[in-house]
Formats: C-alpha cells, sequence, structure tokens
C-alpha cells in the first residue's frame, strides 16, 4: 500500500503533467500569449484526463487532505498554478478547493482571479508592479515573485486608453489580448472628466447587494431594431478619485484623494470588516455584443462644468489621501519613505492613508494603504494592503497615469 506522502506526490506530478499542457496549449478562452501573460485562471474547464484517472475515485477524507497539502505545498507562483489546476478537475473538486484557498486578507496570496477583486492582506502590502507600454497604451500588472521586476511576474490584470471627446476611458480586463466591454474578462472600468482631475473607478458587478448600478446603455439599435444583452454589464461606481490643483508648481507633489464607494470608513479599526466578492456573476459574456456607454450630453456637460465626479460618492466610506512627504534640503526635492520600493523620483510617486474621520486620528491612520512609484522608464511598483482590493489600486494606479498638467 502506498504512503501518504507518496500519494500526495502522484497526485502533484499527474497535476503538474495536465497543468503544464492546459496552461501551454490548450487556450482557456483568454488567448494567451506568453508566460509573463498566463492569467490566474478561475477557469470552468473539465481536465479529462485526471477525471478519468484513478484519483476520480478516491475517498473524500482522504481527497481533501490529499488537497490540503497541496495548496499548503505550492503557496508561490508558478507552482501555484497546480491548486488551480485542481480546481479545474471537476464539481466537487472545484469546491473544495474553494473551501481549502483562503482570501488574499487571511493567506496573503492570489489564486483565483476573484482574488483580484478581495482586500488584501492585514498586515503587510502584498507587492505588484505595473509596465506601461506606450506604443498601444495598454498598462499590465504583475505580481512580483521577486525584487527584479522582471518577466518571471505573475499577470493579474492588463487596461487599456481610450480616448474620447469628453472623457478618457481605461478598460480592465483579465485577459490582455481580449480588452473588449463585451469579453468575459471585462471586470471594470476608470472614466476620468475633460480636465483629467477627478475619475470614477465603475467595477462590473456589485462589490455587495446594496450597491446601484448606474445608468448607461445598455442596448444598441441594429437595422433600427432594439437589441438587448442577455446579461448587461453592470457600472457599479467602486472608486472615487480627484486630484487638488497644485499650488506649489511642479516643486510640490500632487494632492489626492480616494473615496471607496462600498468600503466603510470603519473597516481600518480593529476588527473591521470590508465588503469580500467570493465569486463572479455567471453570464454569456462571450456572445455579448461590444459596445460603448454613453451618458446623456446634457448630464455629461453638467459634469464638467461642474468639476463633480461621474456619481457622487456615499457618506461615512472610507476615505484615502496622499500622506505628505517631507522637503529634504540635501537632495532639494520632497521625499516619502517606500522601504526600497520606489528608486526614481516622479511626481506621480504617492503613498495613500486612511483619512481621519472629524479630525480624530488614531495609529491605524498612519499605515501606508497603498503605495505607488517609479521604478524605470515604464516600470512602477505598486504595493496594497486591506481594506482595499487589487482592481480598486490598480485603478487608483491608472489614474496618476492619465493627469493633466494642472495637478502637476
Amino acid at each position: 500500500m502506498a504512503s501518504f506522502k507518496s500519494i500526495i506526490q502522484d497526485v502533484k506530478d499527474e497535476i503538474g503533467n495536465i497543468s503544464r499542457k492546459g496552461f501551454d496549449h490548450v487556450k482557456f478562452g483568454y488567448g494567451l500569449r506568453s508566460r509573463s501573460h498566463r492569467v490566474v485562471q478561475d477557469s470552468s474547464v473539465v481536465v479529462g484526463a485526471l477525471k478519468q484517472s484513478c484519483w476520480a475515485s478516491m475517498p473524500p477524507e482522504l481527497l481533501r487532505d490529499v488537497l490540503m497539502r497541496i495548496e499548503e505545498s505550492e503557496g508561490t507562483w508558478p507552482p501555484r498554478k497546480n491548486v488551480v489546476a485542481c480546481a479545474g478537475v471537476c464539481r466537487n473538486w472545484r469546491e473544495i478547493m474553494k473551501e481549502i484557498v483562503k482570501t488574499p486578507e487571511v493567506s496573503g496570496k492570489l489564486t483565483f482571479p476573484i482574488s483580484l477583486k478581495q482586500p488584501g492582506p492585514r498586515d503587510s502590502l502584498l507587492q505588484c508592479y505595473i509596465k506601461r507600454n506606450r506604443s498601444n497604451q495598454t498598462y499590465y500588472l504583475y505580481l512580483s515573485l521577486d525584487q527584479a521586476l522582471n518577466e518571471d511576474g505573475k499577470f493579474l490584470l492588463a487596461a487599456r486608453k481610450l480616448r474620447r471627446p469628453t472623457c478618457t476611458d481605461y478598460i480592465i480586463s483579465l485577459n490582455p489580448d481580449d480588452m473588449s466591454k463585451g469579453s468575459s474578462t471585462y471586470i471594470g472600468k476608470l472614466r476620468s472628466n475633460f480636465l483629467g482631475t477627478k475619475f470614477t473607478a465603475f467595477d462590473a458587478q456589485p462589490p455587495n447587494g446594496g450597491s446601484k448600478v448606474m445608468k448607461s446603455r445598455s442596448t444598441r439599435l441594429v437595422n433600427f431594431k432594439q437589441v438587448s444583452p442577455k446579461v448587461p454589464t453592470g457600472n457599479y461606481p467602486a472608486v472615487h478619485i480627484s486630484y487638488e490643483l497644485n499650488v506649489l508648481g511642479s516643486r510640490g507633489p500632487r494632492r489626492m484623494q480616494c473615496v471607496m464607494d462600498a468600503i466603510p470608513a470603519s473597516s481600518i479599526e480593529p476588527g473591521g470588516v470590508a465588503p469580500t466578492q467570493t465569486e463572479f456573476m455567471s453570464s454569456t459574456l462571450d456572445t455579448f455584443p461590444s459596445f460603448s456607454f454613453f451618458r446623456s450630453k446634457s448630464t455629461r456637460m453638467e459634469n464638467l462644468q461642474s468639476g463633480r465626479p461621474m456619481s457622487a460618492p456615499k457618506e461615512g466610506m472610507l476615505m484615502l489621501k496622499n500622506k505628505s512627504p517631507r522637503w529634504h534640503e540635501q537632495l532639494q526635492c520632497w521625499c516619502l519613505n517606500f522601504h526600497g520600493r520606489v528608486t526614481v523620483a516622479s511626481v506621480k510617486n504617492f503613498q495613500l492613508v486612511a483619512s481621519a474621520q472629524e479630525g480624530v486620528a488614531g495609529p491605524e491612520h498612519e499605515n501606508v494603504i497603498l503605495q505607488f512609484g517609479k521604478v524605470g522608464k515604464d516600470v512602477f511598483t505598486m504595493d496594497y494592503q486591506y481594506p482595499i482590493s487589487a482592481f480598486q489600486s490598480f485603478a487608483i494606479c491608472l489614474s496618476s497615469f492619465d493627469t493633466r498638467i494642472a495637478c502637476e
């Protein structure tokens, strides 16, 4: 009779073989191109080879124990793709893995795509980096696997900049090869006002049950007939970002403020709770038409003239502000302590902390929740923690690329 350790190794070997074939050769509907662009798959694809193997009839108690050992041993990427492969074997394995794999808040790990919508770890910053491609106006978010920030990073999200007559949109997707709003991998967008001083990040699905979808054009006309998608993509406000005029000129850092639409201010306090999405909504977005979402001309003009964001933030929500830098006399520049994660001075660099409610600041208001900074010509680090998610952090950082000269 085989030992328990040998059983685990055999399952890992078989998972590894199937995982390599699946991730390298099987198209999971994401159009993956290279190692650096492999997506954290939340795949519903059945791995037939393993389903038909001897492991399919393993007793439930033993199976759960084996899968728990695999999850514990494959703690980092790329080996962690074996955990994802286990979840793709069948519905039973998938449900077990969903129970075993903890959220980033608890584990500090990103495993399935839904973890990009979940709050980061409570006690440490999750280290990521963004690469900018100027030629196609696309931004790629990676999970840092080491300090080198090279091509071995784990691809997480991509965003493409779309300039419109009255605003700028950033379409955010799980797939770097499909940035359309009708794709099944579309998860949200960032929209600016005309001046590039105010932004609203929209989530494609509600962060909690009480969210309200913003009105948008969910139908289109084809030969003068109205055609509606089966399940309309939502526009749920997630983050409101505003930049203030910099009265110090080019010598001073930008002043920014972020209001988290669905995260209560109490979430940063001991025992505080932030909403956590548990799964993506079931839909058939692959068959949806790709269409633009527009507001009426009168509404757009009113927002532009008043300078208000695309939607009004709620009261009592978490507000983030940039941490005040200190002027360094010897270096003759504004400085923040990024603990070695930022190496190039830039007006885009920032650290965000929670803004004190009613002027009462506690130690929790000193914790950096999100930091972003330049390390190369087109490479920037992005580190975040609870109570915001990778998606929300990415959207906030994208706004830093787009702000106009009025804020600099």
